[in-house]
């Protein structure tokens, strides 16, 4: 598509990507094609990499490099019409103690992460409804410094990695769904939708996007961990049998869990089984972050979940086993 076409009608110009690893140059790269004046904060060599080089992306035999502002001062870039949030769970206090200053009266803020985000129980939840989830946000810091007003969800089906600070190699997958905690269909979430297409995403808008991050969660918050532990690709977790059932287990309780706060599932743990097959021998993106030595995500995974249990009264065993087992060996090395 030329760059700009029909970006006269959307009022989203100004994007910041906020974390410019894997998914957050991806969508950088795209929606600076697209037509948007797009910016990057980032630190050491990824930023010096941006700088020097724009942000780049390799897609199939192409290779795109688009110029970009990046910077290590969220300061030096101002308020965005648009600020995208691809961080690993971990980061996001350090996060939120620096964005104020891309945040104005209304900003989007577009959260590309994995597992139970801070805000999960903003407009939804029922009896839950605004419930602080200690596992995540354990100060209310985060929900302090990016009031609700500002949040859209994205919960990305998509597998990028680095291939080196900067430059991103996009495997397979480009979809993308968003929604606002409410489920309202509001005009800037429209607006947010049909930008993401026009870049190039298969962009879903969610009837209730806490119920999209949840299916997301009750496939990675299994595996995820387990290949940690092991080094195991997803082909080699499932083909046991004992660890395949062990799995199971802790997919019945989440799946427990979520129909107590309103978000049943109705696949039996085999069936999701079966779709993680397809991906092959899958190097997930905890066991990426061991291999590199960077801290594991496990608190928006899977402690999350036992807060959750606790919350709803489920009793959690299984969940329990392996938060307890891949929080020591996270532990052990450093990574937690």
């Amino acid at each position: 598509m030329p760059n700009g076409q029909g970006l006269e009608s959307l009022l989203i110009k100004k994007v910041c990507i906020y974390g410019a690893g894997a998914i957050g140059g991806w969508i950088g790269v795209k929606l600076a094609q697209a037509g948007c004046d797009v910016s990057v904060v980032a630190r050491g060599d990824t930023l010096a990499a941006i700088q020097a080089q724009g942000l780049r992306l390799q897609q199939g035999e192409e290779t795109l490099a688009v110029p970009v502002r990046a910077s290590a001062s969220p300061a030096e870039l101002g308020p965005q019409d648009l600020v995208i949030v691809a961080v690993k769970a971990p980061a996001m206090a350090a996060v939120a103690g620096a964005i104020a200053p891309l945040l104005g009266p209304e900003t989007m803020v577009l959260t590309a992460m994995n597992g139970v985000p801070w805000w999960f129980f903003e407009g939804f939840g029922g009896a839950l409804a605004g419930t602080r989830l200690k596992a995540v946000d354990p100060q209310g810091a985060i929900a302090s410094a990016i009031p609700g007003r500002h949040i859209v969800g994205c919960v990305v089906h998509a597998s990028c990695s680095l291939h080196g600070p900067g430059f991103v190699k996009h495997h397979f997958g480009n979809r993308l769904i968003v929604g606002e905690p409410s489920g309202d269909k509001t005009a800037r979430v429209q607006q947010l939708v049909a930008l993401l297409t026009q870049a190039g995403h298969e962009t879903v808008l969610s009837e209730q996007i806490q119920k999209d991050t949840w299916y997301k969660l009750w496939g990675n918050m299994t595996v995820n961990p387990v290949s940690a532990m092991t080094g195991a690709t997803t082909d080699l977790i499932l083909n046991d049998d004992l660890v395949r059932g062990f799995i199971s287990s802790v997919m019945l309780e989440a799946r427990e869990i979520g129909a107590r706060i309103g978000i049943p599932i109705a696949e039996q743990p085999e069936d999701r089984h079966q779709m993680t097959r397809k991906l092959g021998a899958f190097k997930t993106s905890m066991l990426q972050d061991v291999e590199a030595g960077k801290a594991v995500e496990l608190d928006a995974l899977v402690t999350v979940v036992r807060e959750l249990g606790a919350l709803t009264g489920v009793a959690t065993p299984f969940t329990d086993a392996l938060l307890g087992l891949s929080r020591l060996h996270a532990r052990v090395r450093g990574l937690y």
